[in-house]
C-alpha cells in the first residue's frame, strides 16, 4: 500500500492528472467491463458493472467541465473550460432561439434518452447529441443515408443490433435506436476515453480522430481540434452550445458569463502589481488561492484553466499580485504537497467500486 501511494505521489507530482492515473491503474478492468456492457442487452446488465462503467466514463468530460460534469447550482463560467465560450459563441448566436423553441417539446424525448443512457452508465449530457444529429426527429434523413434520431448509417445500425431491411427500419424507433446509440457511444469511449473526441468521431469516424491524435501528439480536444475536419470540429461546437442552451438558456443573453452578476472586476491597482512565475506539477488552483489568501473568483479570473493545463503536464504562467507571489514562493512546496494529497484522496474515493471486487461473479438475472 505504501508503494502504491508513493507511485501515485510521483505520477501526480510529475504532472499527470488523477483521472489519467486512475485510467492507467484500472485500464484492463475498465476495458473488459465496458466491453461486457456493450455486448449485453440492457435488461441483462448487472448493477455492479454499470456502476463501475459509470465511474470510468465520468472522467470523459474532463476537458469541458472542471468537475467532470455540469452542476446547475454553480454559475456556468466557474465550471466550463474557458476555451468553450469563444469556440461555440458564433453557433450560439445563430441558433439559440431555435434551440429554446425545440426545448419546449423535448422533455419526453430527453426522459427516454436519459433512462437508457443511465442503464449503460453513460452521462446524461450525451442526450444533446441527438439534438444536433436530428433535431430529435425520428424520420430525419441525411443526404448520405443516415436515418433516425441518432442518424445511423445502415451498416453501423446493423452492427449494434438494429434491423434495417425492406420491411422494417429500427433506426426510426426511438427506444431501439437509443439503445443502439448508447452501445455505440460506449464503444467509441472505450478507445478514445474522452467524450469530446467521441462526439467528433460520431460525426467523422474514429479514424479521423486517431489521425488528429497522431499529428498533434495529444488527446486533448482543444489541442488537436485543428487537425480534425471542419465538420467534426463544428459538431463539437454545436454540442457544447446545445448543452449550454438546454441547461442554462433561459438565463442571461446567450453568454455563459451573463448570469454572473457578481463577477469581480480587477482594480487597476491590483493589475499594476501582478507578476508572473512559470510553474509545473500538480498544483491545484483552489489550494494556491487559499494559501496565498486570495479571493477565488479573482484568482480564477487572472489564472483561467490552471488545473486543466497543469493536468496535461505542461507549464503554466501563474499570475499573482507581488505580495501574494512572495507567499507562494515561500510555501510552494507545501502547496504542491497539499494539492497532490487532495488529488490522491479523490483517487481513493473514486476507486472504491463494487465491480472491482466482484468482476468474476455472474449476474443473477
Amino acid at each position: 500500500m505504501r508503494l502504491f501511494r508513493l507511485f501515485l505521489m510521483m505520477v501526480l507530482s510529475a504532472g499527470i492528472s488523477a483521472a489519467n492515473a486512475q485510467d492507467n491503474i484500472k485500464k484492463a478492468g475498465s476495458d473488459t467491463a465496458m466491453q461486457e456492457v456493450i455486448d449485453s442487452r440492457a435488461e441483462h446488465l448487472s448493477k455492479d458493472k454499470v456502476e463501475y462503467v459509470q465511474q470510468v466514463t465520468r472522467y470523459g468530460f474532463k476537458n469541458l467541465f472542471k468537475n467532470y460534469t455540469y452542476n446547475p447550482l454553480i454559475p456556468y463560467s466557474q465550471q466550463i473550460n474557458p476555451y468553450a465560450e469563444s469556440y461555440m459563441q458564433d453557433y450560439l448566436n445563430g441558433h439559440k432561439t431555435y434551440l429554446l423553441k425545440l426545448q419546449k417539446n423535448a422533455t419526453p424525448y430527453f426522459n427516454l434518452i436519459d433512462r437508457i443512457l443511465s442503464q449503460y452508465g453513460l452521462p446524461h449530457e450525451l442526450k444533446y447529441l441527438a439534438v444536433i444529429e436530428s433535431d430529435l426527429k425520428s424520420n430525419a434523413l441525411s443526404v448520405a443515408g443516415a436515418l433516425g434520431p441518432w442518424q445511423f448509417m445502415p451498416g453501423t445500425a446493423k452492427l449494434y443490433g438494429l434491423r434495417v431491411n425492406q420491411n422494417v427500419d429500427d433506426r426510426m424507433d426511438y427506444t431501439k435506436s437509443t439503445y443502439a446509440a448508447a452501445r455505440y457511444l460506449l464503444d467509441l469511449y472505450r478507445n478514445l476515453k474522452d467524450w469530446l473526441l467521441v462526439i467528433a468521431a460520431y460525426n467523422g469516424g474514429s479514424g479521423r480522430v486517431y489521425n488528429a491524435i497522431q499529428k498533434s501528439g495529444s488527446r486533448n480536444f482543444w489541442k488537436l481540434q485543428y487537425y480534425l475536419p471542419e465538420e467534426s470540429r463544428n459538431h463539437v461546437k454545436k454540442f457544447i452550445a446545445t448543452h449550454f442552451v438546454m441547461e442554462n438558456g433561459n438565463q442571461g443573453n446567450g453568454s455563459m458569463y451573463a448570469q454572473d452578476a457578481a463577477k469581480p472586476v480587477i482594480p487597476d491597482s491590483l493589475k499594476a502589481s501582478i507578476t508572473s512565475a512559470t510553474i509545473s506539477g500538480r498544483y491545484k488552483a483552489s489550494v494556491i488561492a487559499e494559501t496565498v489568501g486570495m479571493e477565488w473568483k479573482v484568482f480564477n479570473m487572472i489564472n483561467p484553466n490552471l488545473d486543466n493545463v497543469l493536468s496535461t503536464g505542461e507549464n503554466y504562467d501563474l499570475k499573482l499580485p507581488r505580495e501574494k507571489m512572495d507567499v507562494f514562493e515561500d510555501r510552494k512546496y507545501d502547496i504542491l504537497n497539499k494539492s497532490v494529497e487532495e488529488l490522491l484522496n479523490n483517487v481513493r474515493i473514486d476507486s472504491k467500486t463494487v465491480y472491482g471486487n466482484s468482476g468474476n461473479k455472474k449476474s443473477g438475472r
